[in-house]
């Protein structure tokens, strides 16, 4: 029978107020997934296999800096809304590093490369220009 334990969370932490983690959005990593898990009364569970991440970029605006948070923005290709917002997390450069790794880790285990992800009316090669940058 196969082993379903979970592998060990790598990172998480939870949408920040200024600097106070006061939310009900949650956020969480292993080696493969990524986790967003919302609401109070009626929660929402949400995973994105890693692999599947096309592009990654990180916000911060002002108060962010300020209050040492960022956002977090991961484009996908085959996810329903295609974006997955990490908001006003803290360490956000640590943990955008810390995702292209996995990223690519993942990418690199499942034997994807970019031109899957693309069909050919929607890709010329470069990324930027896939997502209207």
């Amino acid at each position: 029978m196969k082993d379903y334990t979970a592998p060990p969370i790598l990172w998480k932490d939870r949408k920040h107020f200024l600097w106070f983690p006061w939310s009900f959005t949650k956020y969480s990593l292993d080696e493969n997934r990524l986790y967003v898990d919302t609401g109070l009364l009626n929660t929402r569970h949400e995973e994105t296999l890693l692999y599947r991440v096309v592009d990654i970029s990180m916000r911060r605006s002002l108060a962010q800096r300020i209050f040492g948070t960022g956002c977090i923005v991961l484009y996908t290709k085959v996810d329903v809304s295609g974006e997955i917002h990490l908001k006003n997390i803290k360490n956000v450069e640590t943990v955008n590093r810390m995702l292209s790794d996995l990223i690519e880790k993942a990418r690199s285990q499942q034997r994807v490369v970019g031109k899957e992800f693309y069909d050919s009316g929607d890709y010329d090669g470069d990324a930027d220009d896939f997502h209207g940058h």
